[in-house]
């Protein structure tokens, strides 16, 4: 049996749509089909019902679906360990963190943390929020960096999931201004609405603002899971854009862009470290020590996701 069968019957469980689990894996539609057929087969019964609206677990498939956690889990468990002894005692660290946060905060911020050589071989993993979370629900980081919101739901939000708080952001509207320095599109505008840079579906940023329905039914002429691309769009005059402070605060100060509404269409954030409690290496005890354990306050903001 390939193990990259038990990834793959997870990931249709969760996603309940061949198309959508197969673009989680990485794989074709095609491919993704023939791992779940065959292990349909090993096991020998079908582990889901297809239909029109997509893939639903049989009684068989429902009663597998937490074996094939645990052992998921059990040898991600058993490879970090094994990792973490034949390096220097545990003294590498990995973190997935979000596009924006990783040109932005990351830098200063593990900067302050710790003396930067005391953390042995450090492992930093950019990418979008959906590709973090799956990073981090595997195993392959001790530590996810990303905005986040109480009311906009993440998949680490299960219980397991230690997080705390180590920063602030917003979320502002803005846009590119005309001659005179006002906005180009002011979303107040009447009968004129405005054309909405948008996230896509696996932007954590996109979840956020949707949660909120602070953007409403604005129309999305252009969207990108990157927050860095609607900035340049944005400053390019294609629309306005909610774009975290900690990207766009030079390009506010220098003229480049300007808000496109009122204080009141911010949308407040935090900056959240997110740890799976069997993540245990030295450097990643030493660090999380460190933000839950510190003088400065920190601690008062840990707590389960």
């Amino acid at each position: 049996m390939d193990l990259d069968w038990m990834s793959h019957f997870l990931a249709l469980a969760e996603h309940r749509t061949f198309s959508r689990a197969a673009e989680a894996r990485h794989v074709t539609q095609p491919a993704f089909s023939r791992r779940i057929r065959a292990l349909e087969d090993w096991i020998g019964t079908p582990l889901f019902l297809r239909g029109a609206q997509g893939a639903v677990l049989t009684r068989a498939g429902d009663r597998f679906r937490p074996k094939a956690e645990d052992l998921i889990r059990g040898l991600e468990r058993a490879r970090r360990e094994a990792r973490a002894a034949g390096d220097r005692a545990g003294a590498s660290l990995a973190i997935a963190a979000t596009h924006a946060l990783s040109f932005t905060f990351f830098p200063g911020w593990i900067r302050g943390c710790v003396q930067f050589e005391a953390l042995g071989a450090l492992n930093l993993i950019s990418d979008s929020m959906e590709a973090c979370e799956a990073i981090m629900l595997a195993g392959e980081v001790q530590f996810l960096l990303c905005h986040y919101r109480a009311d906009a739901q993440t998949r680490l939000d299960d219980g397991r999931f230690e997080s705390v708080r180590v920063g602030a952001d917003s979320l502002v509207p803005l846009c590119a201004p005309t001659d005179g320095g006002a906005p180009l599109w002011p979303l107040a505008a009447p009968g004129r609405p405005a054309r909405h840079l948008a996230y896509g579906s696996a932007s954590g940023l996109g979840r956020i603002l949707a949660a909120t329905g602070i953007a409403g039914d604005r129309e999305a002429v252009f969207t990108s899971h990157l927050a860095a691309t609607l900035m340049t769009m944005a400053r390019e005059g294609y629309g306005v854009a909610w774009l975290p402070l900690t990207l766009a605060e030079a390009a506010l100060e220098q003229g480049h862009l300007v808000r496109a509404g009122p204080d009141s269409l911010d949308v407040p954030v935090e900056i959240r470290l997110f740890r799976a409690p069997e993540s245990r290496t030295v450097a990643a005890d030493a660090l999380w020590q460190r933000l839950v354990g510190g003088p400065d306050g920190a601690q008062s903001f840990a707590t389960r996701a």
